[in-house]
């Protein structure tokens, strides 16, 4: 039997817990995430089972699972604290979600209160009705979500990020820079001023995946948040993202997303 594979049916999802329960007596089978998910820790006890490794619940943590990753609560009780879901289309990166590892982050007590604050105006905002401020909002949301996990993990860390890690944020940063313009894997290793082998090693490392891989993965990041939330056609969307040929790019894009750019805008419509 396949792995099942949890999709959402809106951009952003979130769940609320109080005293939630998962697991025995009934625990559910093992699930791919089409999505990424933060799942918040204010108390509670139990464990996660993540691509096949356990995964403690740590109260005052803040637990990320990327797009992907094979994610189970084997067993949990006594949960307050809360499930953010949400596509990548509505966030621009993050390096700690490209991390091939689940991170559990600890959220600072003194900084709990904000993070709830933000975790409610996301709850909000995914239950009212959608209307033009609704992407912008969220995404706004979610990038101030993402980088103070960002700051609570650096806060927390003694010693310095492994030389793998500390390459991978340098070239996360130069290709949301570059995407749009350089595909060629060669530029971000001369831009950061590695070997190409060495730069692909690193990132391999850390996120399991390529330069190359790495850099395709932004560029059609890109054009479906385009396709999804402008009216573009996908011509100009193309030419957005770096391609001179609209059917060649159209051919690129269903390779990496499974549909033709315009059958993937119509199936992320919201229903009317």
């Amino acid at each position: 039997m396949d792995i099942s594979v949890d999709r959402l049916a809106a951009p952003l999802q979130v769940v609320l817990l109080h005293d939630a329960r998962f697991g025995h007596p009934h625990p559910r089978e093992p699930h791919r995430h089409d999505y990424h998910e933060l799942i918040w820790t204010r108390r509670g006890e139990g464990e996660h089972l993540i691509d096949g490794e356990r995964h403690p619940v740590r109260p005052g943590t803040l637990l990320l699972i990327g797009r992907g990753q094979v994610h189970v609560f084997e067993r949990a009780r006594g949960l307050d604290g809360a499930v953010v879901r949400f596509s990548e289309e509505l966030i621009d990166g993050g390096w700690l979600l490209g991390a091939r590892d689940a991170r559990t982050v600890a959220v600072p007590p003194s900084a709990v209160g904000a993070l709830e604050a933000v975790i409610a105006a996301l709850a909000a905002e995914a239950e009212r009705p959608a209307d033009g401020r609704t992407a912008p909002l969220e995404h706004h949301l979610l990038s101030t979500l993402l980088l103070w996990i960002e700051r609570y993990y650096d806060a927390e860390r003694i010693e310095r990020p492994d030389a793998d890690t500390q390459l991978y944020r340098r070239f996360a940063a130069v290709l949301e820079r570059d995407f749009a313009r350089h595909h060629d894997a060669p530029h971000y290793a001369d831009a950061l001023a590695v070997p190409a082998a060495q730069l692909s090693r690193a990132l391999a490392a850390v996120t399991g995946r390529t330069t190359k891989q790495l850099v395709t993965d932004r560029v059609m990041l890109e054009a479906a948040r385009l396709l999804r939330f402008t009216d573009l056609g996908v011509g100009e969307i193309a030419f957005r993202v770096g391609f001179d040929d609209p059917l060649y790019f159209s051919r690129a894009f269903k390779r990496r997303r499974g549909e033709a750019p315009l059958a993937y805008r119509r199936a992320s419509a919201p229903p009317p």
